[in-house]
């Protein structure tokens, strides 16, 4: 169960899911969640993200290429927002964000900028506004449906996806959610940082 204090969840009180049965899973309940709301909190400064398109140009040394791919998505990105909207399902997230920020980070944030653009409630914090969370560990990368399920999302050590472990217990869900609400309401908007802090920058130099 969820201790309050640290985000700390016990996995043994969950479904254990692989890669293709979390994403089939997550398809299956998206939009069950009628005038409900989505959460995402996500910890890890690095991820792999092979099905990228621009992740794949940012990688292979090619920024421009990478911000526009980013830019193209624009469109699909609205429509997604718009079919949320229709479902009355706010999307919300809550980033957190190390400095020196990793070249990971520097390029999510320009694709994250343009995600709130498109209606995405994104939201920065950054470690000393989590440290009270993380005294047993860092916070998991959570992804939650309409208080009614929670995923804690796994991945390898390089940040490959590896599967979700799956929690259905309302009492949970919400106790999550509204750490996150609570994080979200007090981080920066995306755009902000982003102007201030990231438009300036160099491209990153991918590991």
């Amino acid at each position: 169960m969820l201790d309050t204090t640290t985000l700390d969840l016990d996995g043994a009180q969950g479904t254990l899911l692989t890669q293709a049965a979390y994403k089939q899973d997550f398809r299956d309940r998206e939009w069950e969640i009628e005038g409900r709301d989505s959460w995402k909190l996500e910890r890890r400064q690095h991820f792999h993200e092979a099905g990228n398109a621009s992740w794949k140009a940012f990688i292979q040394g090619d920024w421009s290429e990478a911000l526009r791919l980013i830019e193209s998505r624009r469109e699909a990105l609205m429509q997604f927002s718009r079919k949320a909207e229709d479902h009355g399902v706010a999307l919300y997230r809550v980033r957190v964000v190390e400095e020196p920020l990793s070249p990971y980070v520097q390029w999510e944030l320009n694709s994250l900028r343009v995600r709130a653009e498109c209606g995405e409630r994104i939201r920065l914090v950054f470690p000393q506004q989590i440290a009270p969370l993380e005294s047993s560990g860092k916070l998991p990368e959570l992804v939650t449906l309409g208080g009614r399920t929670l995923y804690d999302i796994r991945y390898t050590a390089s940040g490959v996806p590896d599967g979700a472990v799956r929690f259905i217990d309302p009492d949970l869900v919400e106790s999550c959610e509204a750490v996150m609400r609570s994080l979200y309401e007090a981080g920066e908007d995306v755009a902000s940082y982003v102007e201030r802090e990231v438009a300036h920058l160099p491209p990153p130099q991918a590991q």
